[in-house]
């Protein structure tokens, strides 16, 4: 799963310091000939990085580095891009990260650390789903990718052929309860299907069907929970890319639910002493594991270099690291969460704040 990658990749590069990392993040595009562009953008950065790693450090000690980007523009494969490229190198990781997020701005980073900024906040807005497509006429399963669909499932269960339980002849068809009753146990059938696939994948399910559909599926859901939501059916566009539009909508504004939940927790964490937001508290109360969740405004940088295990401000210094990937990392790590956010959400607060769990 995506969400488990990120986070592996984030913890493996939050680790690593070497002189140099170098990070190039770029958008891509998912189609040709649009992906063509990405070329050209790729192979200009790559120029650009060169020059800076030769400026710095010379062509002995960055060999392995430059050996790398040499041969990076023809190795990338563009028919697999999402909306942007991260790219981290140094003389011990290369490693390349396609993620369904534009990045803020286009850019090469070279430091000690790597500039994680882009996968912390994808992690937390990238969202793997399944979805539903409900009637009594067939059903039909996806799992989707944010605002994308990965793939249609089909196992033993998937997709349902139209309903079998029928009312057996004309004189019972307007027996409500019969008509309900097998049309509830048609839904039965596919809930369990479904609650198989739950258990193999954990991701949860958007229905896209009629309310009434949906009420009677929650009626007999063995785990009411499992289902996110529906979007109502629209039998004139039912293709893949239609269907998980509706069902975006639906989980990005779940996403943005949970940035609200977790900035109403922070404020109500002020009275209780849990709150941390001079940056070298923050950054030793991650560094203990007692960060729990970690909030900062989106455009907020402060480069720093870490001595005597204290975070200096670094502003000239242009291999200085961003102060909050080194934070968000250390959160992250020992399992907290962080967010990014609009200025004017977190108003009152601070740029970067952090709730500790004690």
């Amino acid at each position: 799963m995506i969400a488990m990658y990120l986070r592996d990749v984030l913890v493996k590069l939050g680790r690593e310091e070497n002189d140099p990392c170098l990070t190039i993040s770029l958008n891509t595009h998912r189609t040709h000939p649009d992906s063509d562009k990405d070329k050209i953008v790729l192979k200009n950065l790559i120029e650009e990085a060169e020059k800076d790693i030769i400026a710095r450090y010379g062509k002995r000690k960055p060999a392995v580095i430059l050996d790398k980007l040499a041969t990076l523009v023809e190795r990338y494969d563009y028919r697999h891009s999402l909306d942007s490229l991260h790219i981290f190198i140094s003389g011990d990781t290369e490693e390349i990260v396609r993620i369904p997020w534009t990045t803020h701005s286009e850019r090469i980073t070279i430091g000690n650390k790597f500039d994680i900024r882009s996968l912390l906040k994808a992690f937390n807005r990238t969202e793997e789903y399944l979805v539903m497509l409900l009637s009594q006429g067939g059903v039909k399963l996806y799992k989707a990718l944010n605002d994308s669909v990965v793939s249609e499932i089909r196992n033993e269960d998937f997709p349902f052929a139209e309903t079998p339980y029928y009312v057996p002849n004309n004189s019972l068809k307007s027996n409500a309860k019969l008509v309900d009753d097998l049309i509830l146990e048609y839904f039965n059938q596919i809930d369990k299907a479904l609650i198989k696939v739950y258990r193999q994948t954990e991701l949860r399910c958007v229905v896209i069907c009629t309310e009434e559909n949906f009420s009677r599926l929650l009626q007999i859901a063995d785990i009411p929970e499992l289902y996110i939501g529906y979007a109502s059916v629209n039998y004139n566009k039912t293709k893949d890319n239609q269907i998980v539009k509706q069902s975006w909508e639906i989980v990005e504004n779940l996403q943005k639910l949970r940035r609200i939940a977790a900035i109403i927790d922070a404020n109500e964490a002020v009275g209780k002493g849990l709150i941390k937001t001079d940056l070298n508290d923050i950054y030793t109360a991650a560094k203990e594991g007692r960060g729990d969740l970690l909030i900062a405004y989106e455009d907020y940088i402060q480069p720093v270099r870490i001595l005597d295990d204290k975070l200096v401000d670094s502003n000239e210094d242009d291999t200085a690291s961003d102060a909050v990937n080194i934070i968000a990392w250390e959160v992250i790590s020992r399992g907290g969460n962080a967010f990014f956010t609009c200025l004017d959400e977190i108003n009152g607060l601070g740029e970067i704040v952090l709730k500790t769990r004690y």
